[in-house]
């Protein structure tokens, strides 16, 4: 289609893909920058970064790569004040950064609650807190918020902090859409279901006994039979972020292949 983000600014937390191939964040950098957009590809990673940004700059769109550790409002700040020296605005704030890591509240570690709890939840107040100002100022802007459908069904991983962290960013995203929407500001999460990207291949695989069983294993729970991929995401953020969406606010939509449906 092309042309329905023209023009508008879209910074990008966790823009680089965990491994080789396309993670959820690299697909919708690259997706806003085809419908017109200008992205601030960023992520703790530089490397990954400036390869998001270099197969955007190379299809003749605009995008620059910087790093930063979400769980840091000092870094996240030059993140914006970045931005908005570049651009002079932010229109698209999304929210990709997340991890998992395995325990039940007897085997994890508080250390690794806390972990979790940063990089899913903290990160995403951190940014709201820095982007917030700059979206009220312009009476306009749009957030999207990579959940999980973790957040609302219960699964055979022990990945309890996951479980509690993506909850808590569904009910943030009510939360900021209710309070934000008199400034033209719009607020949705994204949960996505079983999907094939980087990241399961260096979080999720340990819990099978090869690849192979875990690919076979994920594609069985699914409803339509096979796992999503990371521009399945990718597509739902860019509809959430254009004006087709322009009533769409406080929604937690399920892109899973009708796992949350309990069929």
């Amino acid at each position: 289609m092309g042309g329905r983000l023209d023009n508008r600014v879209a910074l990008v937390f966790g823009a680089g893909a965990s491994g080789p191939g396309w993670g959820n964040g690299k697909a919708a950098a690259t997706l806003y920058a085809r419908e017109g957009a200008h992205v601030i590809a960023v992520d703790r990673d530089g490397e990954a970064a400036r390869e998001t940004a270099s197969i955007i700059t190379s299809e003749g769109h605009e995008a620059v790569a910087l790093s930063a550790d979400v769980t840091s409002s000092a870094e996240i700040a030059g993140i914006v004040q970045e931005a908005t020296r570049r651009y002079g605005r932010i229109d698209v704030l999304h929210n990709n950064v997340g991890t998992t890591e395995m325990g039940d509240p007897i085997e994890a570690t508080e250390e690794s609650w806390d972990r979790v709890m940063a990089v899913n939840l903290k990160s995403v107040f951190l940014a709201c807190k820095h982007v917030l100002p700059v979206m009220k100022a312009q009476h306009k802007g749009v957030i999207i918020n990579i959940s999980s459908i973790a957040a609302v069904t219960v699964n055979d991983y022990p990945y309890f902090s996951y479980y509690a962290s993506k909850s808590g960013l569904n009910h943030l995203t009510r939360a900021l859409a209710s309070r934000y929407a008199p400034f033209g500001i719009r607020t949705n999460a994204i949960m996505p279901g079983l999907m094939d990207t980087p990241l399961i291949y260096r979080e999720i695989a340990g819990q099978y006994s090869d690849k192979e069983a875990m690919i076979r294993a994920r594609n069985a729970l699914v409803p339509m039979g096979f796992m999503g991929d990371a521009f399945d995401v990718a597509r739902a953020a860019v509809f959430l972020a254009s004006d087709d969406a322009r009533y769409i606010t406080g929604v937690c939509l399920a892109v899973d292949g009708g796992l949350s449906c309990g069929g």
